[in-house]
């Protein structure tokens, strides 16, 4: 299973971290660096420190994780992935998905119906651009052409029987928040052969890729870092709801981590993306020594 690493997007930092987060996540042994979305909270703008990470490094691969497809325009958001594409030399994964959280659609002034059907037509209206197919009659193409041949892999944001259904018709694969708080090896096997039947009656013979993301903590004063990130991150659903998310989340030791991660591997997944909840670019060292790499 590869490790990769998200960048600290949801946190408040400046050039200094990024410069140091995506260079040395860059430096390895991270397979991947990944950008999340979020609009109604104090977090960097996803394209930008996609953007930015792009420059910044030349061996990782980039991913998405995730952006909210329905509350963006369809052929602005092709561009600006193919530019991405083409900065980064063709090193970019897409992870999509729906999101939860209706503010993020309102102060966009985008509609929260249909996400679903309406991320399916997204997705075919993405890959008609990225082949140059001109937006509308009497249109020039927008470019520019990605680098990967028919576009970057777009991958799933999904959990649910019906969402991964609709996926494996057009995904690469899933990308889950089963063990964002914490990983139960039970409900990861359970996913990952849901992932794997829906491939198969969806008539495909390759294998979904298939990763998750873990919230996680080291250093001094660990436990409560982690339990303050997510009661903030979750704050949006409620109290009740984000402490008892916050309560729940484990990976704030160097032992605990290594268990999560031998924990999701073990269920069979192939990536599992460690999301800090600390902006001090130092974590990375801590987690190289933490996991042995």
């Amino acid at each position: 299973m590869d490790i990769a690493m998200t960048l600290p997007t949801m946190l408040p930092h400046g050039r200094d971290e990024v410069l140091r987060w995506c260079r040395g996540i860059d430096e390895g042994p991270w397979s991947s660096l990944a950008v999340p979305e979020r609009v109604t909270y104090p977090s960097h703008s996803l394209m930008v420190q996609l953007s930015a990470a792009a420059a910044l490094t030349e061996r990782v691969r980039l991913w998405t994780t995730i952006v909210i497809l329905p509350s963006h325009p369809a052929v602005r958001m092709a561009k600006d992935l193919a530019s991405v594409d083409r900065l980064s030399h063709g090193r970019l994964t897409v992870g999509v998905g729906v999101g939860g959280r209706e503010a993020d659609y309102q102060a966009v002034d985008a509609s929260f119906a249909r996400r679903w059907s309406r991320m399916d037509a997204q997705v075919a209206r993405m890959r008609a651009v990225w082949a140059g197919e001109p937006p509308a009659a009497g249109l020039d193409p927008v470019g520019p052409p990605p680098v990967q041949v028919g576009g970057p892999p777009l991958v799933a944001g999904a959990i649910g029987p019906k969402a991964v259904a609709r996926a494996a018709r057009w995904a690469s694969g899933i990308d889950d928040g089963t063990a964002i708080v914490t990983p139960v090896p039970e409900t990861l096997r359970s996913v990952a052969a849901n992932v794997r039947k829906a491939w198969r009656d969806a008539g495909r013979s390759d294998e979904p890729h298939l990763s998750t993301s873990l919230w996680y903590a080291l250093g001094n004063d660990a436990r409560e870092q982690l339990h303050g990130y997510a009661y903030d991150y979750m704050r949006i659903f409620g109290d009740e709801m984000a402490e008892a998310m916050a309560d729940s989340t484990t990976a704030h030791s160097p032992q605990a981590l290594r268990d999560a991660v031998d924990m999701v591997r073990e269920a069979g997944y192939h990536e599992l993306f460690l999301v800090p909840t600390t902006a001090d670019p130092d974590e990375l060292a801590r987690t190289r020594d933490a996991l042995g790499v």
